[in-house]
């Protein structure tokens, strides 16, 4: 039929842009990039000016694999039940834990837990090898003799500090998380025990299984005033922490858990994160 004055048919062969063509490009060009970086993971770089030659037969596209086994049956044909070595190899290795699906961790121990532990590995049945619990153990409060203070024993729980804004830690976020040796009379003075390991405040304090909201965090600068030696030094200028007790389950796909009494837990991982790269890639 006729078309009426006041209405301007659409063409339906054309389709067209609200922005020019040298705008367009630029927008197009960007949105390219920024997909390419999700898609990979990686950041971008310009290409050279002039070609480079790839030997496609020798390039290796796959990531380096990590010496210390995560999957469940290579870990345990490797260590069986010697969890002391495991954690030692983990330390040395810079491994990761990734907590809350996607938030890297690498962990670290003091150089008193690691002595410790690497004496305890000696032996894979020694009592003093740490504990660790079935899967219907999800939660701290589901062990036996569970009660709510900030003592340890090195077997069945440990102390651990989540410590944030490491500069180049292990994961590409910063992030660290740090096991030290207890006392056996749970005072934990840093001056007499682990230099690196809970202080005596942190211990009277401890509150670990309530929100991180209502807790206490603690600057580097206030750890060393409390007695802990080098804590900036060995974390950063602006690194603080939050103090947490620890221990270890399976979970049903007889994967390992490192797990904080507030419920938050990780899993050794591979390696760096997509969230981790997002971070990267945006200066976050």
């Amino acid at each position: 039929g006729a078309v009426s004055k006041d209405r301007i048919p659409i063409p339906t062969t054309k389709k067209h842009s609200p922005y020019p063509t040298k705008e367009r490009t630029m927008m197009l060009t960007k949105l390219c990039a920024l997909t390419i970086g999700l898609l990979s993971s990686s950041t971008l770089a310009f290409a050279p000016s002039t070609p480079q030659r790839i030997n496609k037969t020798k390039q290796n596209m796959s990531a380096t694999p990590m010496a210390v086994p995560i999957e469940p049956s290579k870990r345990d044909a490797e260590y069986g039940r010697n969890i002391a070595k495991y954690l030692v190899d983990l330390h040395d290795a810079k491994a990761t834990f990734d907590f809350c699906g996607g938030m890297m961790f690498q962990l670290v121990l003091t150089d008193k837990l690691r002595s410790y532990l690497e004496n305890v590995a000696r032996e894979s049945d020694a009592d003093e090898q740490p504990v660790v619990f079935d899967a219907a153990k999800s939660r701290m409060f589901n062990i036996p003799e569970y009660s709510k203070n900030g003592l340890v024993d090195n077997v069945r729980l440990f102390h651990g500090r989540e410590v944030r804004k490491v500069p180049n830690a292990a994961g590409g976020m910063n992030f660290v998380l740090q096991l030290s040796l207890a006392s056996s009379d749970g005072k934990n003075d840093p001056t007499t025990n682990d230099p690196q390991g809970w202080t005596t405040q942190e211990v009277e304090g401890y509150d670990g299984w309530g929100h991180d909201v209502g807790r206490v965090w603690r600057t580097g600068e206030r750890l060393e005033q409390e007695g802990v030696v080098d804590f900036r030094k060995t974390f950063g200028q602006d690194s603080f922490t939050l103090c947490h007790r620890f221990y270890l389950h399976l979970d049903g796909r007889n994967r390992l858990w490192l797990s904080a009494e507030d419920g938050c837990e990780g899993t050794p991982s591979e390696g760096k994160s997509f969230l981790g790269d997002l971070s990267n890639m945006f200066g976050l």
